[in-house]
């Protein structure tokens, strides 16, 4: 290791510090302590006129034709749009390629270049797998044409996409590159008049959204936490857009755009989980604004076609009555409900793996049923099998039933046996336990 990356790492670890004395510690604890909470969510407006529309997405890696059906699917939708018409903006917010190959931007421009209109400005930068080419800059900025740190206005509004720049680490920010953040966010606030400000980065700021415990920096928060009116968008953790946890405001707002390729989440805060579902995925983030500080925050889910979410900020400016904070969504989710006529079945799949199938419970408007605790008992009362199993939220389809595998000896056909299983909601309510008996077909 050179002089010069032992510097970086040293003053990086400094800066790291910083962030947990000042940043981690009050976004961890006293950030879901704080806010108010309110009668209801907000609803759109139906006067709400945007004057500018933008789509982000994020983590493709090497998955292009979810990149082409994108931004396709957007000027779909909009072109006719009689409120506001067309599409203002694209941002892809990294991890396009798979380990930084020169070969992986040349398909991803060529994808963009094939599908974005001319005169549609559209932005990328830099993720952690562009960063494990050593060539980074130099490949980004021959594919591109423009640097990996860059502002554009779009319809007066400052959209700053933040790449930063590798150091010690595969893609730990730089000082230098968070002083140009700080200050670009700076320069925006003396013109943006009341607008909201689009920052792009690809982590997550961390103890914001979900996922970012795990997969966020704390460097950003460190930059962010001081500009009310910054509404930042990021990928990286691939943790489900329509989670009501992707949104998070505390001292800004913050939003996970979900993922391009595949989904990720986490199993009572572990993370790494893999359910039944979770590829392909493909999620997209319609942003709108006007010019008075309203926001209007929509996913899209491109395998399903429709809507998923939308979330809508009266005032980006108005930290005091930010409604997407913790302790608001907290408050307005409530304990999952099964119907009264809920019901379990079990049958064998291809593989001989018995799957135990059951209606799933309800959640709030908006919310999710994150994960089900099951239990099953023979005849004679004796646990059989017992688990934790992350739901299939992100999946968009007409079923209405949740199942799990469990191996193929576990059962016996024709025999009864009675399914234990309560169900836990994003924010860790749950649902009264139900007792479902059935057998094994």
């Amino acid at each position: 290791m050179s002089f010069h990356e032992i510097y970086q790492w040293v003053i990086g670890a400094i800066f790291g510090v910083i962030a947990v004395v000042n940043v981690i510690l009050p976004f961890g604890g006293w950030s879901r302590l704080t806010g108010t909470v309110t009668d209801t969510l907000p609803v759109t407006p139906e006067d709400f006129v945007p004057t500018i529309r933008l789509v982000a997405f994020t983590d493709s890696h090497n998955q292009n034709h979810h990149v082409a059906d994108a931004i396709d699917t957007a000027y779909t939708l909009f072109d006719g749009d009689t409120v506001y018409a067309g599409v203002d903006g694209f941002f892809g917010l990294g991890d396009f390629s798979s380990v930084g190959g020169e070969n992986d931007y040349v398909k991803y421009v060529n994808t963009l270049n094939e599908h974005v209109r001319p005169e549609t400005v559209c932005i990328n930068i830099h993720g952690n797998h562009e960063f494990k080419n050593d060539n980074y800059r130099e490949y980004f900025i021959r594919n591109f044409g423009y640097d990996p740190n860059t502002v554009t206005e779009i319809n007066g509004f400052s959209c700053i996409a933040f790449s930063g720049e590798r150091s010690a680490t595969e893609w730990t920010f730089t000082p230098n590159s968070l002083k140009w953040l700080s200050d670009e966010i700076g320069k925006a606030e003396q013109t943006a008049n009341g607008k909201a400000i689009f920052v792009f980065n690809h982590p997550h700021p961390w103890g914001t959204v979900y996922g970012s415990t795990v997969w966020g920096d704390p460097q950003l928060n460190v930059v962010l936490a001081n500009h009310t009116a910054v509404v930042d968008f990021s990928g990286h953790s691939h943790f489900p857009l329509n989670d009501p946890r992707s949104i998070n405001q505390t001292t800004y707002t913050a939003f996970g755009c979900g993922a391009m390729a595949t989904f990720e989440l986490d199993n009572n805060y572990i993370p790494g989980q893999h359910p039944d579902g979770y590829d392909p995925a493909a999620q997209m983030c319609v942003i709108e604004a006007d010019n008075d500080g309203s926001v209007r925050i929509r996913g899209y889910d491109l395998l399903s076609d429709t809507y998923i979410c939308e979330y809508y900020i009266d005032d980006v400016n108005d930290k005091d009555s930010f409604p997407y904070t913790f302790k608001n969504m907290y408050a307005h989710d409530t304990r999952p409900v099964f119907p009264e006529d809920a019901s379990a079945a079990a049958r064998k799949n291809e593989n001989g793996e018995w799957v135990i199938s059951f209606d799933e419970a309800a959640a709030a408007p908006g919310y999710v049923i994150h994960e089900y605790r099951v239990t099953i008992l023979n005849d004679k009362g004796t646990v059989l099998f017992t688990e934790n199993f992350v739901d299939d939220y992100f999946v968009f389809d007409d079923d209405n039933t949740a199942d799990f595998r469990i191996g193929t000896d576990t059962l016996e056909a024709g025999k009864s046996y009675k399914l234990l299983v309560r169900a836990e909601s994003a924010y860790h309510k749950y649902s009264s336990l139900v007792s479902l008996p059935f057998t094994a077909q």
